[in-house]
């Protein structure tokens, strides 16, 4: 069976619910979706310690990093993990890979494309190939893409929760992603 590979961070549940966006659309499909998210107690000394979660990655077909955009950048805790990948990275582990990113931020403009650089620059590192958004904004009626950003998706939130366009971002990248690796 193919897999799909999410790992992630969410502080306020942001993240969160467009990860969970992504897992219903794939929930009825011949797919294995493998969600991590990264908590406190897996970083020991300022690095992320999870010797499971990161053979389980190397079995998938696909891998969605997301993290929201702390400071112009991934979070922390994200960080963390990113540079536990080192280990990978020598081998060429995450070689081949399809790999794309989600994001969000308080605000409409808040550098959140400087996190999904992040990601992509990550995914270069281990040989990972990127997939993005390929509908423009408001030129669909699937309801995506609402920030118009192409590398992956943004969210943002005034009230503590996601956009549902945002959400359909996700789950379209979702679908996007599974048809790829069929």
């Amino acid at each position: 069976m193919k897999a799909i590979g999410i790992v992630y961070f969410s502080n306020t549940g942001i993240t969160e619910a467009l990860v969970e966006g992504c897992c219903n659309e794939l929930a009825s499909d011949p797919v294995e979706v493998i969600t991590h998210k990264i908590t406190g107690a897996e970083i020991i000394e300022g690095r992320f310690v999870n010797y499971e979660i990161m053979e389980k990655l190397q079995q998938c077909q696909a891998i969605i990093f997301a993290s929201p955009t702390y400071m112009g950048s991934v979070a922390a805790q994200f960080k963390a993990f990113a540079d536990a990948t080192s280990d990978k990275w020598c081998d060429q582990r995450l070689s081949g890979k399809i790999a794309a990113g989600i994001t969000s931020g308080g605000s409409p403009n808040g550098d959140q494309t400087e996190t999904l650089r992040y990601f992509q620059i990550l995914a270069s590192q281990h040989g990972m190939v990127w997939m993005g958004i390929d509908n423009p904004s408001n030129y669909n009626a699937l309801g995506v893409n609402r920030l118009g950003c192409q590398a992956g998706v943004v969210a943002t939130s005034e009230d503590g929760k996601p956009d549902a366009k945002d959400i359909n971002t996700a789950k379209y990248l979702a679908r996007r992603i599974y048809n790829f690796i069929q």
